[in-house]
């Protein structure tokens, strides 16, 4: 996969190199600020902490000169905590990057201290809230230049499995549900572990797409237009609604095992499972959750399991897929023998060599 970040969305406009040739980037905001969104990479250093970027926007109200001298106070005292354990460790060779909200007083001042040591050191125009309107309006630019491979398919089937042997093919993979820390669907929450925020997420997304090889393919899992509480960029999901089709199926013994697997907190408690699925009734219609309900009192994940695949998960993916864009065209057909580890990665090496970058390899060597 290639390390290069492409050239069609460069932080030039930003004022700034690109932003590996730095040893350190630096986000000078709050903590607060710094959760909710950062550069990828970047490592908060604030100039002043969550509670003390409260007291001093509430002091600035009243009086703007001592929020001022408060603000100064704060800013010195935590850069040189920073300067001794962070900052130690960089030579003057060393070329820093750092931003807060707005390009303004706070990493002015980082910048300020760090050129008067030595250190060469670059600002971001405008900011992180510059930089988000980069995030943005580069995640409308890259995706319709994306030649995507659409693994589809009903759930179970081993999508991600296969997207995951596909990596280890030497292919290019975007692994969306990875970066959304959620499986996609009602079940999809991963047990002790939070998503990420939109802003995050559209971070972390355009850090990836940047990184791929556009002239090669890029495989990636069918998923809705939100994953959990995250949303798609529109010009992605579109993207992805316009690529070429690869239809996954599995035998239906895997597939529950999979399940079984892959939702283990939720197969060691299968009332909690059927809670979660609770707003499928009206579709499923109440007979049908009642039985669910039945086998999870009894204890019959396995059972339950194979029920909710046939009698929701794949009538729903079914309907979905009539009313997708190219519901006609032809996809190609992909039938997992197994979901074990080798026969998964022999189908990735044939979807590799027939449809991925093995085969533009041997085609160019030709």
């Amino acid at each position: 996969m290639s390390t290069s970040p492409t050239p069609l969305v460069h932080p030039q406009e930003l004022g700034v190199r690109e932003f590996s040739d730095y040893a350190l980037v630096i986000d000078a905001r709050s903590p607060r600020e710094y959760a909710e969104d950062h550069l990828p990479g970047a490592v908060n250093l604030p100039v002043v902490d969550d509670v003390e970027f409260a007291e001093v926007g509430t002091l600035y109200r009243d009086n703007p000169h001592a929020a001022y001298l408060r603000g100064s106070q704060y800013a010195l005292r935590n850069i040189a905590d920073h300067i001794g354990t962070v900052l130690s460790r960089y030579t003057r060779d060393d070329r820093i990057l750092v931003y807060c909200f707005r390009g303004g007083k706070r990493s002015g001042v980082w910048a300020e201290i760090l050129r008067n040591t030595g250190f060469k050191t670059d600002l971001i125009k405008g900011g992180w809230k510059n930089y988000r309107r980069w995030v943005r309006g580069s995640l409308e630019t890259l995706p319709p230049h994306l030649d995507l491979r659409l693994l589809a398919g009903s759930t179970g089937c081993g999508k991600t499995r296969l997207l995951q042997a596909l990596r280890e093919a030497g292919e290019q993979v975007l692994d969306l549900e990875g970066l959304a820390v959620h499986r996609g669907s009602l079940l999809g929450a991963l047990p002790g572990r939070s998503q990420p925020s939109q802003k995050l997420f559209d971070s972390l997304l355009l850090e990836q797409l940047r990184r791929f090889d556009l002239a090669a393919p890029v495989w990636i899992e069918a998923e809705s237009k939100k994953i959990g509480n995250i949303q798609l960029p529109d010009a992605l999901y579109q993207a992805m609604r316009s690529a070429r089709p690869f239809l996954v199926s599995a035998p239906l013994p895997d597939r529950v095992r999979l399940l079984q697997q892959e939702y283990a907190h939720l197969a060691a408690d299968p009332r909690a499972m059927v809670e979660k699925l609770r707003p499928l009734k009206p579709l499923v219609g109440g007979d049908e959750l009642d039985l669910w309900e039945r086998l999870a009192a009894q204890g019959r994940v396995e059972e339950l399991s194979e029920r909710v695949i046939s009698a929701h998960y794949d009538p729903c993916y079914e309907r979905s897929r009539k009313h997708s864009p190219g519901a006609s065209d032809p996809a190609v057909q992909v039938s997992l023998v197994s979901l074990a580890p080798a026969p998964l990665a022999e189908a990735a090496t044939d979807l590799s060599r027939r449809f991925g970058r093995a085969g533009q390899t041997g085609l160019q060597a030709a």
